[in-house]
């Protein structure tokens, strides 16, 4: 029975650990929901500080924090701090679909939601794939996190 137990676990763990990898959309929700609580409570510097932190609190797995503002300017990127001061307005994903545009759209419209687009994984090698990002507007600044797909 010892060595069913122990088959068992060999074959589970790897799986599990495969799973834990990616981060959900939902961890990306959560991930935006925090960043927005700790921009109020310590203001607009020292947010963008730790979300530039690439061993912050706001990277997770393989989600991190992004900032933009509503030029499409961004102020802040856990996963590629070579992003930011750069102005991405016309940045389409690998369809043509500019989905800083309909995020900016919407980020005027209605202050937060979703946005799916194509986007490189560089955790799998630069290959595209499907990411969905939830946002919310605080201050000016756009605060993003998204997550790939399966």
């Amino acid at each position: 029975m010892t060595k069913l137990v122990a088959l068992a676990f060999a074959l589970v763990v790897p799986f599990t650990a495969f799973a834990e990898e990616r981060a959900s959309s939902a961890d990306a929700q959560k991930m935006v929901i925090r960043a927005v609580e700790l921009y109020k409570q310590v203001g607009r510097e020292k947010a963008l500080a730790e979300f530039n932190n690439p061993k912050g609190q706001f990277v997770f797995r393989d989600i991190y924090i992004t900032a933009f503002d509503f030029d499409e300017n961004c102020l802040a990127h856990g996963g590629n701090p070579a992003r930011v001061g750069k102005n991405f307005l016309d940045e389409t994903d690998p369809t043509g679909f500019n989905w800083h545009k309909w995020r900016l759209k919407m980020a005027r419209e209605k202050g937060k939601g979703w946005v799916a687009y194509k986007f490189p994984n560089p955790a799998k090698g630069g290959k595209v794939e499907q990411k969905v990002s939830y946002f919310e507007v605080v201050d000016g600044v756009i605060l993003t996190c998204g997550a790939y797909k399966d």
